[in-house]
């Protein structure tokens, strides 16, 4: 048969080659190695084939990179950090926490020095004094104290300020007590 009696179909491709003679595979790979060598040589500035191991992977098709950025190029910390907080969901809560870190400096150094912010939720603050006159005195600026946190955290964002005066010793010891005892008053002469 002669190449024009070939079909179209059968004459498209490549030149004939001839067949490569299969060598046996050696232990040392150098067989491996002269056939890279040979399909280099055959086709200068072709990429290498790579030779799978294992299962067959399925190839993905990595996004060609252009000039324009994309989320592969490397970024700024605080842009990586504003996108990881707004995926989150963190902006109140690292708002609440920068306003309990500022607390002497949005209240003033005198409120701040007898009473401190320990927990907000719900829109809900509560504030521990260190005496109950404190306690008396916030629960007066308290409208104040809740316009001042709502300008930094946002309209709303505070509704209700729970001012809780200070932690009182506690008389009780043990598992038993009296109702309607005097306490601890009873002993002191």
């Amino acid at each position: 048969m002669t190449t024009d009696d070939r079909s179209p179909d059968e004459t498209a491709g490549t030149p004939e080659a001839p067949e490569p003679v299969a060598e046996e595979h050696r232990a040392d790979g150098l067989d491996l190695a002269r056939a890279a060598a040979r399909a280099a040589a055959a086709n200068p500035g072709a990429s290498p084939a790579r030779r799978r191991s294992g299962p067959a992977r399925r190839r993905t098709t990595a996004k060609a990179s252009g000039a324009r950025p994309d989320d592969r190029d490397p970024q700024l910390l605080d842009q990586a950090m504003g996108r990881l907080i707004a995926n989150h969901g963190w902006e109140l809560d690292l708002k609440v926490q920068g306003v309990f870190g500022r607390w002497a400096e949005l209240v003033g150094d005198e409120v701040a020095g007898h009473c401190t912010p320990e927990t907000f939720a719900d829109g809900r603050l509560v504030v521990r004094t260190d005496s109950t006159a404190w306690a008396t005195q916030l629960k007066l600026l308290a409208p104040t104290v809740v316009r001042r946190l709502n300008e930094e955290l946002g309209h709303g964002t505070v509704t209700l300020i729970e001012v809780l005066g200070p932690h009182l010793p506690s008389w009780t010891k043990g598992r038993l007590s009296s109702r309607d005892g005097r306490g601890p008053r009873d002993t002191y002469g």
